[in-house]
């Protein structure tokens, strides 16, 4: 079970989105590492720590269980606040000229966040497992076939979440579905 747990807090969304947006900076960049750090960061920031530190206040405070917030008709307060520092984040890349792979990212996410938001007002879909799996279909297209290994990390944090009983099987499938066909299918058209 301690396993589990680790591969699910290694695997969070909260985890996974600080390395994505650098990892896709790097590419969109040019490989220049002040302008992959400040475009990544910035993304890292606005879509990872600042929704992040809102979710752990708001389990401190009694709002929801914890930071995974567990029970399903807490979700929608707290992806609100990510909706709304990624629609911030948005704007700042649109007028800071940051890199269209990069802008291409952050609208994958969004119609992620927004589907999953949708979904979750009558069904927990696994967004650790369409964070994961939108992730890798991201490097992919981006650094190529070679990153298709990245899916037996999905596969791992998928398996974690039904281990912990956080999520049924069929809630992973769905969620490692759902992020690389809506976000990889924005993410595709928009780079």
């Amino acid at each position: 079970m301690r396993f589990a747990k680790a591969l699910s807090e290694g695997g969070s969304p909260g985890i996974v989105v600080v390395f994505l947006p650098l990892a896709i900076a790097w590419h969109a960049t040019g490989y220049r590492p002040w302008p992959t750090l400040g475009w990544g960061l910035l993304v890292a920031l606005c879509c990872s720590a600042l929704p992040m530190a809102f979710i752990v206040h708001g389990a401190r405070r009694g709002r929801w269980e914890t930071h995974h917030v567990r029970n399903r008709e807490e979700r929608f307060v707290p992806m609100l606040a990510c909706l709304l520092c990624a629609l911030g984040c948005l704007a700042g890349l649109l007028f800071g000229g940051a890199p269209r792979e990069l802008i291409a990212l952050l609208a994958a996410m969004l119609t992620v966040l927004v589907v999953a938001m949708v979904i979750t007002r009558w069904w927990k879909i696994s967004l650790h497992g369409a964070v994961a799996s939108g992730a890798a279909a991201a490097v992919v297209a981006v650094y190529g076939l070679p990153y298709l290994a990245l899916y037996a990390a999905v596969a791992v944090v998928c398996w974690s979440r039904v281990r912990l009983a956080d999520h049924t099987l069929a809630q992973v499938i769905a969620g490692a579905l759902l992020g690389p066909v809506a976000g990889g299918a924005v993410f595709l058209l928009l780079r």
